[in-house]
Formats: structure tokens, C-alpha cells, sequence
């Protein structure tokens, strides 16, 4: 059974920064790709950024690009999300995820396992 476990949230100040972790487990199969999505209330779940476990692709959101950086740690199983200059609209439970083959899916639908998520405040 995969679990993803992730970490890292908290309240920080509009231009700061945090980096969220996930960590994977039971992994079997060695061409995943893990994404990272946020959900506000009363919003769609919002798509952030993917990696692609083989060869280190990326693909991020376009509120997110030049602000946010997905990078891994193979021996570890764990992937994570820099935020930096956050904003007051990046406030949201934070997702991330994982789906089976290589392509770098914007769809969270097409994810088959999930962490339990992990809250980030932004203060004005």
C-alpha cells in the first residue's frame, strides 16, 4: 500500500518562504511522477507542479511559476516544494501525490494515491 506522508506547513508572512515534504512509501515501481495540488475553501483543487521520479522533469502552475521549485531526493523518497515571495493567495491545504507512469499530468484526477495534506497560512 503507498502512503504519502506530507510536511512542512505553517503560517509565514506575505513574501516569505517554507518548503513542504512528502515522503513516499512502499514504493514498487520505479516510472511515477509526483504532483503537488492545493485546495482553498470553496475553490477547484488547483494544480501546482509535478516531478517525474525517473529523469527529474518538471511542470509547474502558471500562478506559481518563478515563485515555486519542485526538486527530489531519491534516496530518501521524498519530494519537495519550495514556495518563495509568498502571498496571501497561496493560502490553501497543500496536496501532493502520485500517479503511476511519466507524464507530468496537470489533472488531479489522474493521481492515484494521496497524502493527507498540510495547511499554509499567508498573512498579509
Amino acid at each position: 500500500q503507498v502512503q504519502l506522508a506530507e510536511s512542512g506547513g505553517g503560517l509565514v508572512q506575505a513574501g516569505g518562504s517554507l518548503r513542504l515534504s512528502c515522503t513516499v512509501s512502499a514504493v514498487t515501481v520505479s516510472t511515477y511522477t509526483m504532483g503537488w495540488f492545493r485546495q482553498a475553501p470553496g475553490k477547484e483543487r488547483e494544480f501546482v507542479g509535478a516531478i517525474s521520479w525517473n529523469d527529474g522533469r518538471t511542470s509547474y502552475g502558471d500562478s506559481v511559476k518563478g515563485r515555486f521549485t519542485i526538486s527530489k531526493d531519491n534516496v530518501k523518497n521524498t519530494v519537495y516544494l519550495q514556495m518563495n515571495n509568498l502571498k496571501p493567495d497561496d493560502t490553501a491545504v497543500y496536496l501532493c501525490a502520485r500517479r503511476q507512469g511519466a507524464a507530468l499530468s496537470t489533472l488531479w484526477v489522474l493521481y492515484n494515491y494521496w497524502g493527507q495534506g498540510t495547511q499554509v497560512t499567508v498573512s498579509a
